[in-house]
């Protein structure tokens, strides 16, 4: 069965917010909050499902981007950013191809992709660049974690 998408509701939002990742990935790990669940209502998020299960989310625009990347100038005009996110229980098990391949599909695309990934997110950073992304920028926040921003043309 394939995914399907919908508009992120606020029973969905609740849910992605209590996904637990373990360590290194645990920089993941949100809680539920007012402003975490204002922040998925205000801006382009998605939810993914399979079997009417939700398995996972992307977003657009300034939601997909680490706002301490505009200090450095990592985010300048001519890209359409994109955020994602799979339930921690389905990552590692190959289905992030066909995760991704459904997302980009799904995107109205008139301009080059864009997404900022954790540096240490060695098994998505070798996805990415099985669709076409390029490192093209790094920066680190205030918690010494780098973030690689990487673009796809076309």
């Amino acid at each position: 069965m394939s995914y399907s998408l919908q508009k992120m509701t606020e029973q969905a939002a609740r849910e992605i917010l209590s996904w637990t990742f373990l360590p290194p990935y645990d920089l993941y790990n949100s809680e539920v909050s007012e402003e975490a669940l204002q922040e998925f209502a205000e801006n382009p998020y998605y939810t993914l499902y399979k079997e009417g299960e939700v398995v996972g989310f992307y977003c657009t625009g300034y939601a997909a981007q680490v706002p301490i990347g505009y200090f450095f100038q990592a985010y300048p005009e001519g890209y359409l950013d994109i955020g994602l996110g799979m339930r921690p229980d389905l990552t590692g098990q190959g289905q992030g191809p066909g995760f991704l391949k459904f997302i980009i599909d799904s995107l109205e695309m008139n301009q080059p992709l864009r997404l900022t990934v954790a540096a240490f997110n060695k098994r998505a950073i070798a996805l990415y660049e099985k669709f076409g992304f390029r490192k093209i920028f790094a920066f680190t926040n205030a918690n010494d974690v780098e973030f690689l921003v990487m673009t796809r043309e076309g």
